[in-house]
């Protein structure tokens, strides 16, 4: 490994590497001789850098010219190499773009992923809003749907909500004026298009092409209603950005508000690990895929070399605000709020529930079952399962109920008890700290009865849906909590997924035994 006095001084970046010389984490400096010291300096490090430097085992060097030129280096790096120890800059929460490809008749299409030609708009973190708007554009614009041009015009010709371009029933021209106009919509300048249909409209009036004036008039009407359904009321000229972040156990959970004039447009959430310089690193890599508002909102200053970077990529400047009191100081603590409801609330459902119960342990990962049938017909069972207060659906597992002939609700649910935690044991698969099960005493004797079969002790109890009682091993009577109680909703959640999942799956066997 260099020795970092023997490091230059000028800008650029520098790459950690390990043993098999792959690149494990990249960082860029104003004075690169200064920055690699600090690492080795003896001082505490945060677990991840102190695990980083514990792989690696030599540094390369890239001097720059300027700051400037070592920040936008760094990006490029990162997104090359993707090191380990690089934030993984993935939202916490799944969003989507609509993306408009570059085609001779574009359609409008959902994208996952900003990937592929074309111009993307969001991200959108409200899937309805999301799926709202594309129906609409597509609706509205008589926008193309098929994947390839057909040699004839499909239903949605003939029910007036596309225009064949396909059978050249259209004009390339007068299609991409659409398109066109549907950038506009999602770009958010849907006011720019209504005077400017609105002159159209008139102008067909005038000279008695009422079918054109009809159509635009519909349009018009249409973009109208978009922007109640909106809110496009703005109070400001321009677009905004507002981020803050909080830190707990070495974990940050930052979020980001996008503000279009003045009205909330998107809402961002991210967690990675703490490490030095995070903030300035997560601000580049998030501004070198999505655009740059007029002016950002931030907790505390950065550095000049950020503030050229994102003059150098607005091409315009970028007013950076530190509010100290205000109303730019209360959007601040507003975003500290949502981040403690968004990242928090969870944690206190658990704690709840840990304290109500009496457990040892948080109830970190709840497994909760219920059993399904018509009349003891198409008996099924379900498992859901909560880790960290969320459904993790990747470990919801479904039953057909083998041992059991007519209605026998209790003998089902020790059946699918001990074959769910059979297969745990068997594959040395971690155990739930907390097991639910839909139903009264009976049922949770049950459930009992199949994990002893196994030889398997966990916290067991079962909450009844007439009364919302929860039954617990060892007490004779049922314990009430009160219907607002935190943990009583909480595990009243869990239950009703593991419902609607049994219902789910009983529903699909009748369909199919109907249609055989």
């Amino acid at each position: 490994m260099i020795a970092p006095e023997h490091l230059p001084t000028s800008p650029g970046c520098y790459l950690f590497k390990d043993k098999q010389q792959r690149i494990i984490y990249i960082g860029k400096a104003k004075h690169l001789r200064k920055r690699v010291k600090n690492y080795f300096a003896g001082r505490p490090l945060d677990p991840k850098t102190q695990a980083m430097l514990e792989q690696a085992t030599s540094i390369e060097i890239i001097a720059t010219d300027s700051e400037l030129e070592a920040i936008i280096l760094e990006n490029t790096l990162i997104k090359r190499h993707q090191p380990k120890y690089n934030i993984d800059l993935k939202d916490a929460k799944g969003f989507s773009y609509i993306r408009i490809p570059d085609e001779p008749y574009p359609r409008v299409l959902l994208a996952r992923q900003r990937t592929g030609s074309g111009k993307f708009y969001g991200p959108f973190i409200s899937a309805q809003e999301r799926d709202y708007l594309l129906r609409f554009i597509r609706k509205t614009f008589h926008i193309r749907t098929c994947k390839k041009l057909p040699k004839r015009p499909c239903l949605r010709y003939h029910i007036q909500l596309c225009d064949a371009p396909c059978t050249n029933n259209i004009t390339k021209q007068e299609y991409n004026q659409r398109i066109a106009q549907a950038k506009l919509i999602l770009s958010g300048h849907a006011s720019q298009l209504l005077k400017t249909l609105e002159t159209q409209m008139k102008h067909y009036a005038q000279n008695h092409q009422f079918e054109q004036a009809m159509l635009l008039r519909n349009q018009i009407t249409a973009i109208q209603h978009l922007n109640e359904r909106q809110n496009m009321q703005r109070n400001r000229p321009y677009n905004e950005d507002i981020i803050n972040y909080t830190t707990q156990q070495g974990t940050i959970y930052l979020m980001l508000f996008n503000i279009y004039k003045g009205t909330l447009a998107n809402k961002q959430e991210y967690i990675f690990a703490e490490h030095e310089g995070f903030f300035e690193e997560f601000l580049m890599q998030y501004y070198s895929d999505n655009p740059l508002p007029k002016e950002l909102i931030l907790p505390h200053t950065i550095s000049n070399g950020i503030q050229e970077y994102f003059n150098h990529l607005r091409k315009a400047q970028v007013k950076i605000t530190i509010p100290q009191k205000g109303a730019k100081k209360q959007l601040l603590t507003l975003v500290t709020k949502n981040i403690e409801l968004t990242f928090f609330a969870d944690q206190q459902k658990i704690e709840a529930v840990k304290t109500r119960l009496n457990l040892q342990e948080p109830a970190q990962v709840i497994e909760c079952f219920d059993i399904s049938h018509l009349s003891g017909t198409s008996m099924v069972g379900s498992v859901v399962q909560f880790r960290n207060g969320k459904p993790d659906k990747t470990n919801y597992r479904r039953f057909l109920i083998r041992t059991v002939e007519g209605i026998d609700d209790t003998a089902a649910i020790t059946e699918i008890v001990r074959r769910r935690y059979y297969k745990l044991k068997l594959e040395n698969i971690d155990y739930p700290d907390l097991v639910l099960i839909d139903g009264g005493r009976a049922q949770l004797n049950a459930a009992i009865d199949g994990l002893r079969s196994l030889s398997i002790h966990l916290p067991v109890i079962a909450l009844a849906k007439q009364f919302e009682e929860l039954y617990l091993p060892g007490q004779s009577m049922p314990l009430k909590l009160d219907t607002k109680d935190i943990a009583l909703q909480f595990l009243r959640e869990i239950r009703d997924e593991a419902h609607r999942f049994a219902i789910a799956y009983n529903r699909l066997l009748r369909t199919k035994e109907l249609i055989a």
